[in-house]
C-alpha cells in the first residue's frame, strides 16, 4: 500500500487545488501521486477479490467460474 506521508501529501495538494490552484509541478506531482495510489489500490482489491468464495444461505459454493479459475491458477483453493 502507499504510505501515509504520501496519502498526506496528495490530500494537501487537493485541498490546495480546491483553494487557490495548484503549480505545474505540484499538479504533476498530484498526478503522479494518483497513480501510485490507484495502482496500490487496484492490486489489493484484486487480492481481496481473488480469495473471495461465495456460499448461499444453504452452504453451497457459488463462486463465480471465472474466480474459480483464477483460484485454480494461483492455488489459492
Amino acid at each position: 500500500m502507499i504510505s501515509n506521508e504520501k496519502l498526506a501529501r496528495i490530500n494537501q495538494l487537493a485541498k490546495k487545488a480546491k483553494e487557490q490552484g495548484l503549480t505545474k509541478e505540484e499538479a504533476k506531482e498530484q498526478s503522479s501521486l494518483r497513480s501510485e495510489y490507484l495502482k496500490a489500490f487496484r492490486s489489493s482489491m484484486r487480492k481481496t477479490i481473488e480469495n473471495v468464495r461465495v456460499f448461499d444461505e444453504t452452504g453451497e459454493d457459488v463462486t463465480p467460474d471465472k474466480v474459480k479459475k483464477i483460484q485454480s491458477l494461483k492455488k489459492l483453493h
